[in-house]
């Protein structure tokens, strides 16, 4: 993909300008509205919450600023685009700062990794752990860059409208081994076993099982090696009130606390939404950047599905849930990295029990979050902000999590408290946490998961829910559930194809 920039319409839309509506302000929606208006629509964002975000919505509680969901850049382009097209410049809006490490990876017996984009350093850690290794890490980064030019660049923001455009890829998949798994093209390279882990737990940041999902994800090493990982100061939230700024700039507005209980049809065409209120909101065209599975199963009616029924739906494979605990500490812990990744004491049967066997297991990995490494405003001074976020089954597991999150919370705790967050226990002063269950009832995730359909190749490009509805004329698609899939850079490439599938406003004044 490219950076390259679609000069903005001649004229600012107005108040008769083609109406588009866009379902949900998750970075996949507020990327829509800001393309959209850029081609000459009038646009309303309906938002079910209080505040715009989605998943990316932030938190305020004692005096602590938590992002809910995203927490890094990893191809700030993406952003610098949407900017451009609204002729202003994306670093008068945010300051991103780089993180180094990346991730700070502790092995459950105490030893690190720091993983960057740094070769010589990567090849430093390597060595302290199996310098056999180097020369395949150098490999599978070859790779890695080669699945990124064509996976990223070149399919990123292709619609794969029809099966023929699936055909046209096999030769490029085939050649790049996306038969193979992350964790099987990772084992293809690097012996360690630690060294496996390294390198193949990226998929799981999107709700992907390593030891299933395509090698194609493997482009994730590439993409962070050369665009780097970044945290926005003011946290992730900044980036939500910066793409806002924007779509207000055009003219376009967002509402909150407007829930979507139904989009309008007539014959086969979408013809706006009607708000659980009530109020019937008409559009020339709809954009639901709401869960893939939950606009099919809850939004469009089901005498209008023919592809995505109620049984193709509940038959699906979805992603991982997320088990979050957000919690403030009234000390610093100045030992602690912005990012790091603990790994339990399994790697592959745990995967196994999230994905496989749908169980809650007694042992865990959790993502550490602690954004005052790099942002103190994010706390009270002398404070610190946390989130700890562990993969978990989906609701498919029949996990209980009104009896279960507490004691989860609190082995979560007793496990940091006993490795990287001495005394935690002693030192929170703030606390909230997120399961499966809030992902379905706040967020209306299907299956309460946390990144919509898994990304298994099976559930790739045309076999995901298309950009361009197949069910209804005028009706499209942004987000995880749909292509290219789960992730910032993802979900805003999902917009982008909206350039491709949506007929330009002068198409239907």
């Amino acid at each position: 993909m490219t950076a390259s920039v679609t000069p903005p319409s001649r004229l600012p839309p107005g108040p008769a300008s083609p109406h588009a509506v866009v379902i949900g302000s998750g970075f996949g929606g507020l990327a829509a509205a800001v393309r959209l208006g850029a081609r000459g629509y009038r646009v309303t964002v309906l938002e079910k919450l209080d505040a715009p975000g989605g998943r990316a919505y932030v938190f305020h509680q004692d005096g602590f600023t938590f992002d809910a969901g995203p927490t890094i850049v990893t191809a700030p382009f993406v952003l610098e685009e949407l900017w451009g097209l609204c002729g202003k410049r994306f670093a008068d809006d945010v300051e991103l700062v780089p993180m180094m490490p990346f991730y700070r990876i502790r092995f459950d017996d105490g030893d690190t990794f720091d993983y960057s984009g740094d070769p010589a350093q990567v090849s430093a850690e390597i060595a302290r752990f199996a310098p056999g290794d180097i020369a395949g890490y150098d490999h599978y980064m070859r790779e890695s860059e080669a699945i990124y030019r064509v996976g990223f660049e070149q399919l990123g923001d292709v619609p794969f409208n029809s099966f023929w455009d699936m055909l046209k890829i096999v030769p490029d998949m085939a050649r790049l081994g996306s038969y193979r798994t992350v964790y099987g093209l990772v084992s293809k390279y690097i012996q360690d076993p630690r060294l496996r882990m390294v390198l193949s737990f990226h998929p799981l940041l999107i709700g992907g099982n390593p030891l299933t999902v395509t090698s194609i994800y493997a482009l994730i090493s590439f993409l962070e090696r050369n665009w780097g990982v970044h945290s926005a100061m003011g946290g992730t939230g900044s980036l939500v009130k910066g793409l806002v700024g924007l779509i207000e700039g055009q003219g376009s507005q967002i509402r909150c606390n407007a829930e979507v209980a139904e989009i309008t049809v007539s014959g086969r065409r979408a013809t706006g939404v009607r708000l659980n209120s009530g109020e019937v909101i008409p559009a020339d065209v709809v954009v639901s950047n709401a869960d893939a599975a939950w606009t099919y199963r809850y939004l469009v009616p089901a005498e209008h599905r023919h592809r995505w029924t109620d049984r193709r739906l509940e038959r699906a494979r979805y992603s991982a849930g997320l088990f979050v605990w957000y919690f403030g500490t009234k000390k610093r812990y100045e030992e602690v990295p912005h990012h790091s990744i603990l790994l339990g004491p399994r790697y592959q049967g745990l995967l196994q029990d999230i994905f496989k066997h749908k169980r809650l297991a007694e042992d865990f990995s959790l993502y550490l979050h602690r954004p005052t490494a790099t942002d103190p405003s994010l706390a009270p001074a002398g404070c610190d902000t946390f989130y700890a976020l562990a993969p978990v089954p989906h609701l498919g597991s029949g996990t209980d999590w009104a009896s279960q999150a507490e004691p989860y919370r609190a082995a979560i705790a007793r496990y940091l408290s006993a490795s990287v967050l001495p005394d935690l226990e002693n030192q929170v002063v703030t606390s909230r946490v997120a399961t499966p269950r809030d992902f379905r009832d706040r967020l209306n995730s299907f299956m309460g998961a946390g990144f919509s359909l898994e990304p298994a190749l099976s559930q790739s490009a045309w076999f995901r829910p298309h950009n361009r509805s197949e069910e209804l004329e005028r009706l499209y698609l942004v987000g995880a559930g749909t292509h290219p899939g789960a992730g910032v850079p993802g979900v805003i490439s999902s917009a982008r194809v909206l350039d491709k599938v949506v007929p330009h406003a002068s198409e239907l004044a």
